[in-house]
């Protein structure tokens, strides 16, 4: 692990329980991965002033940038709730195709606009206004709050909360529960709480043939039929029929290439790459198993081939509901006035990590734009998630105490 850096970020102009303020703040941090762009300095300076013990390790690996976390903590007791994130964010992409500058965080008619505004820098920012504006009324609330946020979600992620994780147990931090603020409703804040992830598989299939003229195919192979042919095996028959929680299993075919220039050339060989987004019924290991298993009883002995079932840190998991889902839950309807359903659907996340380490709950603003020209948040979201985070807090401290 690097020397931390020291922060550099000056008194801050806002109020810091304005999760709008801060959540322009942030946008304003051009943290591009790897990148800080003075996002974390500033975290570091809101939960600083604020009372928290603050840590930001860089963290290295060979081939990969250095990156820049935070740990934060306040009290000294358990329970330990953890907000967790990530201020990093993808690039801009076309900044000429901008209606607004991507890292202005412009205000116009309720919604809030720039890179990570959506995803997620204002989940992130409406919960520690949260989390401040609750410790700053409840002070004496035996219990503590931790942040875990990193600058490697929207890249390898490697460096990043795999890593502060494992930095914080070393550190004898336990924690409790954990909610994670990525962008899980769909079109309201009312809409969802992610309890699980799928995982995430690539594989690489390559198959060999022999190249030769096309009006002499008695001298050559055509790999292309061993292809269809095993890439048909691999789709024919569903993986699995989904579970309580987890859709069935889904494989895509995501690349088809024989890298053959002429028409009357029958090439060597073919190449494919197919991702599987699968559930709770499968372990990377298991899954590649069987994959193994329907290539090799459709090749049998007419086709020559290579299965590449690339390394995978993105299993599938699940976070029982419990209670601790029913509070978020309870949180969520009482300020919305609607019921949030309990899904496990869309990509990874860093939750794959946390819930070796505690329970976790994925729960956020509106995710239409992420990721997009224009990315933006309403600020009625933000407002709502910083008012669901504090009844979140305040509902789990209670349930502790009372425990």
């Amino acid at each position: 692990m690097s020397a931390a850096p020291t922060s550099t970020a000056p008194a801050l102009p806002f109020d810091p329980t304005d999760p709008v303020a801060l959540t322009q703040a942030l946008v304003r941090c051009p943290s591009v991965t790897p990148e800080g762009g003075g996002a974390l300095a500033l975290l570091d300076a809101v939960l600083s002033a604020e009372g928290y013990d603050v840590h930001r390790p860089v963290f290295s690996a060979p081939g990969t940038p250095d990156v820049e976390n935070l740990y934060a903590r306040i009290g000294d007791t358990a329970p330990v709730f953890v907000i967790a994130g990530h201020t990093d964010v993808v690039p801009v992409g076309d900044a000429a195709a901008w209606t607004r500058e991507p890292f202005g965080g412009a205000i116009e008619n309720g919604t809030l606009y720039g890179r990570g505004a959506c995803d997620m820098k204002g989940g992130l920012a409406a919960m520690v206004s949260a989390a401040i504006r609750y410790r700053r009324g409840n002070p004496d609330t035996p219990g503590s709050i931790a942040f875990l946020v990193t600058g490697d979600e929207e890249g390898p992620s490697v460096n990043g909360t795999v890593k502060l994780l494992a930095w914080a147990h070393e550190r004898g931090e336990r924690f409790d529960h954990c909610i994670l603020g990525e962008p899980t409703n769909p079109a309201a804040m009312s809409d969802m709480i992610k309890i699980g992830r799928r995982g995430s598989l690539t594989g690489k299939l390559t198959v060999q043939g022999t190249q030769g003229h096309v009006g002499y195919p008695h001298l050559a192979d055509n790999p292309i039929r061993g292809m269809v042919r095993l890439l048909a095996a691999l789709d024919a028959t569903p993986l699995d029929g989904g579970t309580e929680h987890f859709d069935a299993s889904n494989l895509e075919v995501t690349t088809l290439d024989v890298g053959n220039p002429a028409t009357n050339v029958i090439p060597a060989q073919a190449k494919a790459a197919f991702n599987i987004r699968f559930n709770d019924t499968w372990t990377p290991e298991t899954l590649a198993a069987e994959l193994e298993r329907r290539l090799r009883e459709a090749a049998g002995n007419l086709v020559r081939y290579t299965l590449e079932v690339q390394p995978t840190n993105a299993v599938a998991f699940l976070t029982e509901p419990g209670p601790f889902v029913a509070l978020v839950t309870e949180a969520v309807e009482a300020e919305t006035g609607k019921r949030p359903a309990l899904s496990t659907t869309g990509g990874t996340s860093d939750a794959r990590f946390i819930k070796d380490y505690c329970p976790v709950v994925e729960y956020g603003v509106v995710g239409k734009t992420m990721h997009q020209i224009d990315e933006s948040v309403a600020v009625a979201d933000l407002m709502s998630l910083e008012r669901i985070t504090h009844r979140l807090l305040a509902s789990y401290f209670a349930a502790q105490h009372e425990a």
